[in-house]
């Protein structure tokens, strides 16, 4: 299995945990705002297989914990489950990223107990999904099925909305909120732009906005916190 790039070491990816973060290519969503879209695009060329992140993770045992897979969506590949069990067999704690368009292998991992930690993105309210993924349409299904998996499962998981100006407005994280009443925690980020964003007219919320709409989806998920915002 190839991947598309690897952060040694960081304390910021998966909570409470030391780990690398692991990047796969490819992804069925072309969000605006992605930070990775040379991942998305093709671009972004192979930097190691599956076996050389192994070799790699065996000669860093001292100093890390955990492993984190991102992407792209990592979901896309069908060697995902096969590459995790790899990475829990070297003695590591493994968190996924995901967007939750693929339910069925999702399920598959978190039946399998592959998944320390799961970080779902909830894009935006239903209506405004499609928009906020640069797609025609989204199939909701999907995504309201992925966020049940979590929701009635064992394994420790967060959602997340990168919160963009032009995308997202207080009516936004009223139906967001009750999409995911009850859930366990709920992080909003703030958008910042980089190089690699492919739509260069986005921006981000105001402080004070970020507190408002934190203010809104608490009424829903009482464990709701804001990243990115001082």
């Amino acid at each position: 299995m190839k991947l598309h790039g690897i952060q040694k070491m960081t304390l910021l990816d998966f909570p409470g945990v030391v780990s690398c973060t692991v990047f796969l290519g490819g992804c069925d969503f072309r969000c605006p705002f992605c930070h990775n879209f040379e991942l998305v695009d093709g671009t972004a060329q192979p930097v190691m297989d599956d076996s050389e992140l192994i070799a790699f993770l065996e000669s860093r045992k001292a100093l890390l914990d955990g492993v984190a897979i991102t992407g792209g969506e990592p979901c896309l590949h069908r060697e995902l489950p096969q590459l995790m069990e790899r990475i829990r067999s070297a003695g590591y704690k493994v968190k996924l990223d995901t967007n939750g368009y693929h339910p069925e292998r999702l399920k598959e991992i978190l039946d399998a107990g592959l998944a320390d930690y799961v970080a779902m993105d909830i894009k935006n309210s239903p209506e405004k999904y499609a928009l906020t993924c640069g797609l025609e349409t989204v199939d909701m299904e999907k995504i309201t099925e992925s966020i049940a998996l979590l929701m009635n499962g064992s394994t420790d998981y967060e959602f997340r909305t990168t919160v963009i100006h032009e995308l997202h407005e207080a009516a936004d994280f009223e139906k967001m909120g009750a999409m995911i009443q009850g859930a366990k925690r709920y992080f909003l980020q703030r958008f910042t732009d980089r190089d690699t964003v492919p739509y260069g007219n986005l921006s981000a919320p105001s402080f004070d906005e970020m507190r408002q709409y934190a203010k809104i989806a608490c009424q829903f998920v009482t464990d709701t916190q804001l990243r990115g915002v001082e």
